[in-house]
């Protein structure tokens, strides 16, 4: 590793999500040599790849980058914990492995807002590619792509009672959210193969590691990209030996995600220019939307004790079942590890007026008593969750630099519950998981509801509850917007108005976050920017 700089045709910043899969799909031909850089270490911590193993990297500093949100005022100035990944594969590294590609006219709005070739039609292509369908190919999964996405371990008696309670309540069973129709309740498919978690540094880049053409180095926070006569030319980096960097000979490829990509931006001198003045970074190109735009769905946790000692805090409170479920797992790959915990949820439309689902449900099957930046606890007896997730906010937040030193956090802010809509959509999310919680499907597995409380009833009362305790939903997205525009970041190619040789490709670039989980899209994401680079050269 040179200090004077080593030169590539593509670099990549950020291994996550997007970035892993641009990276393995650019060096695919063996044509382009290519550099990966990523911040944190390999993905070598056994939590990582053990389904259940997301409940310890949710809070471990080694490969979490652990950020927190400035005080929100709409949400008593609290601090939100807002993980994200810090290890190849990134957030797909430490989530909840759920698959959901979002709703297919998400995508047709997104064209609709000037992205051409972001519609449903045009996206479905690559959703495919990317794809290792366990259930086999038809006319909307696909088989034979990196991603392996695959059923449940096994039938849970928990999510069985409450799909049927949420059948009684109204909501049709849907076997595929991701197929013809998004609304409905069922079990989720997740980002796994052989019970182990699939990241994108499991799907694309241990495959591509053998190649020659392909640099990755762990470590390596990209702390500026270089920039000469409006075009990027490279990327600095910090590294533990020092200051490194990396010359590209055709592009530069940001995939930091929500947060670091706009905030890599800034660091560059592209972004608000009153902003990077006040940092004291050069103006190189005034893109007042970089960091504009952020929003995530908003989330709340609703827990309920359970008469039956079936769920995952009864495991986790027993020394002999948690010993009991690791040999399990260490010899079969069975038992509660081999699953991630998130096994059934819902979208349906908090009004029926709507075109397609604002609000998604999960199905937790643990309570906790303590949920911070630093420690999960369960309860001591055995508990579950439902969560009711807003998924189309009107709020929009920002990321900004807190300080002009690269290493720093960024700050993050939202604007949750900016509306009466907003606010209305999860108080009406709120009601629905109870009246699920009431039926006589799920009675029976019900001692008492824990949080927020059966005195927490009237509107106003919920409307408390919700800004004492509501958090991000971990699905940041938009703050380097695509589009046409003075609002945007990105035109439709990804590529950064004004700075020739420079694009974006994550979570970041969608124009609105679409209705469900986001690791899915973002990798989409990765598969069409990957295609479109090599077009374009």
């Amino acid at each position: 590793m040179s200090s004077t700089g080593d030169s590539f045709d593509y670099i990549v910043t950020g291994a996550g999500s997007a970035g892993a899969a641009v990276a393995a799909r650019l060096s695919e031909s063996g044509r382009h040599r290519v550099l990966l850089l990523e911040a944190g270490p390999p993905d070598s911590n056994i939590w990582i790849h053990i389904p259940l193993g997301f409940a310890r990297t949710y809070v471990n500093p080694a490969v979490n980058w652990k950020f927190e949100s400035t005080p929100q005022q709409t949400l008593g100035n609290r601090q939100l914990y807002l993980p994200r990944g810090r290890t190849l594969g990134g957030t797909s590294s430490i989530n909840g492995m759920v698959y959901i590609r979002g709703n297919h006219a998400d995508y047709d709005e997104w064209r609709q807002r000037g992205c051409t070739g972001w519609d449903w039609d045009s996206v479905l292509p690559f959703f495919k590619k990317a794809e290792n369908q366990a259930r086999g190919a038809d006319a909307w999964h696909g088989t034979g792509g990196p991603l392996t996405v695959s059923d449940q371990p096994r039938r849970f008696e928990l999510a069985d009672a409450v799909l049927r309670a949420a059948e009684q309540a109204g909501i049709p069973r849907n076997p595929d959210f991701n197929g013809v129709d998004q609304e409905g309740c069922g079990y989720y498919q997740t980002t796994t193969a052989n019970r182990r978690r699939w990241s994108t540094a499991k799907a694309y880049l241990e495959p591509a590691r053998q190649r020659t053409n392909l640099v990755i180095r762990t470590g390596a926070q990209a702390t500026r990209i270089l920039v000469e006569n409006n075009r990027a030319t490279g990327v600095a980096y910090h590294t533990a030996e020092g200051p490194r960097t990396a010359y590209a000979a055709a592009e530069v490829i940001v995939s930091g995600g929500a947060y670091g990509s706009p905030q890599l931006l800034q660091l560059s001198g592209i972004g608000p220019a009153a902003h990077l003045r006040d940092m004291g970074i050069a103006v190189v190109r005034d893109l007042p939307a970089v960091g504009a735009n952020l929003h995530d769905h908003f989330n709340t946790y609703m827990s309920w004790r359970c008469t039956k000692p079936i769920t995952f805090n009864d495991l986790e409170n027993s020394w002999p079942r948690k010993i009991a479920a690791a040999a399990r797992y260490a010899l079969f790959r069975s038992g509660p590890m081999a699953s991630n915990g998130i096994h059934a949820g819902l979208f349906t439309r908090t009004d029926p007026r709507l075109e397609r689902p604002d609000l998604q449900i999960n199905l937790l099957e643990w309570s906790t008593r303590e949920r911070t930046r630093d420690r999960v606890i369960p309860h001591d007896f055995p508990g579950f969750t439902l969560s009711p997730v807003h998924l189309r906010p009107d709020g929009r937040g920002t990321v900004r630099l807190a300080s002009p030193d690269p290493l720093a956090a960024p700050a993050i802010s939202f604007d949750f519950l900016k509306t009466e809509y907003d606010l209305r959509a999860v108080v009406t999310g709120i009601r629905l998981a109870r009246r699920i919680a009431s039926q006589p499907a799920l009675r029976p597995y019900i001692a008492e509801e824990l949080q927020p409380g059966p005195a927490t009833e009237s509107d106003a009362d919920i409307a408390d509850f919700l800004r004492q305790t509501g958090v991000s939903n971990h699905h940041p997205a938009s703050s380097c917007a695509m589009g046409t525009g003075p609002n945007s970041v990105v035109d439709p190619r990804l590529r950064v108005h004004g700075i020739a040789g420079l694009r974006v490709a994550d979570a970041s670039i969608m124009p609105v976050v679409v209705g469900g989980n986001t690791n899915a899209p973002s990798i989409m994401i990765g598969e069409k920017a990957a295609a479109m680079i090599l077009e374009d050269a």
